[in-house]
């Protein structure tokens, strides 16, 4: 079990550069700079990692609940 929390953490936070952007945040880079450029993917990032962070709470939350709820079961 720790190995797969270590291998889900390490994918987490491992980190592959991307320049994937929408057609309206590409159109506004092409027509700036590359710090703007840098900027603007690096904003997109943390919009995204957003929603997986509130998930993956939300999992833990889950869980410890399950958890609970299983031995308060098992001691009646």
């Amino acid at each position: 079990m720790m190995k797969k929390i270590i291998l889900f953490f390490v994918f987490l936070f491992s980190v592959v550069e991307s320049n994937a952007q929408c057609a309206m945040c590409k159109a506004v880079v092409e027509n700036g700079n590359e710090d703007m450029a840098e900027g603007i993917n690096s904003g997109i990032t943390y919009l995204m990692v957003v929603p997986y962070i509130l998930v993956a709470l939300l999992g833990v939350v889950l869980v410890r609940y399950r958890r609970k709820q299983k031995i308060n079961s098992s001691i009646r």
